[in-house]
């Protein structure tokens, strides 16, 4: 089975990811790139590691397609669609438009490792983001197991490729480089996904998160560090996450302390448990373009057209 693919808002880091993993997929074409600023340009204009692609960024939308994925800026979305019709063309929106409840219009909340049957029934999938990913796998099995009693602490950090390819003052080089700075403390859009995600399975979660954003001085890839409290013992919490997530193919709970260049370039999580007095640590690491936003797009595509979970996401880390 083969299916047509597009991709709108192609120059951006998303889209680019996107077209890196699509033109080695064995199931899917690519039909069109769409992008306004860049229409008419090669792709390896923009992207230019693609040196073999002899695609081209275009500004018009061919309908003839089986799937869309919108790597529009937050809010962009829903004025697009309202403009753009897709019937009976599924789409995976990476953008943060659909992704709550109050806002969903029919789009599931595509994290697999919660929703997965439901991804499996839908056309419309809202991707989750790359912080709240990152932190959701790092407390769906307490929540799955109704173990989440009191505050939670997150701190994490991202690289600059989660700020987008738009320039402003604190994604220019001379000021990221040997550097690092908080921001929207408490307050990051990601918490109300979190925090639903987490209700969704505990209903009766009425606690503080209590999130700490970075900066941090590389290009990709996020790292958290959670902790909340915890009566059991590291082996029953070890146990537990490995029970649930012994069936999905992308998150791992190792049992040696893990780091970023582990899952840079791949659409894995990885886990790392510690117990320290009451409190149990979780740290989460992703790649934030990969499992964080494009890897999972394409995840949830597989599973939306009923091809193997891992098809054409059997990336390797970069190594040291």
């Amino acid at each position: 089975m083969k299916i047509k693919a597009g991709i709108i808002g192609a120059a951006g880091y998303t889209g680019g990811e996107l077209i890196r993993l699509l033109i080695h997929h064995p199931n899917v074409e690519i039909a069109f790139c769409y992008s306004r600023s860049q229409a008419g340009k090669n792709i390896n204009e923009i992207h230019d590691d693609l040196l073999n692609c002899d695609l081209k960024f275009i500004n018009i939308i061919d309908k003839n397609i089986d799937i869309v994925f919108l790597c529009l800026p937050h809010g962009e979305t829903k004025l697009f669609l309202q403009e753009h019709s897709f019937n009976n063309i599924k789409i995976i929106d990476l953008s943060n438009d659909f992704r709550l409840k109050a806002n969903a219009q029919n789009f599931v909340y595509g994290l697999p490792e919660l929703n997965k049957a439901e991804i499996k029934q839908s056309s419309l999938i809202a991707n989750p983001g790359c912080f709240a990913t990152t932190i959701q796998l790092a407390l769906l099995p307490l929540a799955k197991n109704q173990l989440l009693k009191n505050d939670i602490h997150i701190s994490a950090i991202t690289g600059s490729t989660g700020a987008g390819t738009s320039l402003s003052t604190t994604s220019h080089f001379s000021w990221r480089n040997n550097n690092m700075s908080v921001y929207k403390a408490f307050t990051h859009q990601h918490l109300a996904e979190i925090t639903e995600s987490i209700v969704q399975l505990q209903n009766n979660f009425n606690y503080d998160i209590n999130f700490i954003p970075y900066r941090g001085n590389f290009a990709r890839g996020i790292i958290a560090t959670i902790y909340t409290s915890f009566d059991g013992s590291i082996a029953e919490a070890q146990a537990m996450y490995k029970n649930y997530y012994k069936d999905e193919a992308f998150v791992f709970v190792s049992d040696k302390n893990i780091h970023l260049k582990q899952v840079v370039n791949t659409n894995n999580c990885l886990l790392y448990l510690e117990k320290q007095g009451n409190k149990l640590m979780i740290i989460s690491c992703t790649d934030n373009l990969l499992k964080g936003a494009s890897g999972q797009a394409l995840q949830n595509m597989n599973l939306i057209f009923g091809f193997k979970e891992t098809l054409g996401l059997e990336l390797k880390g970069i190594g040291f």
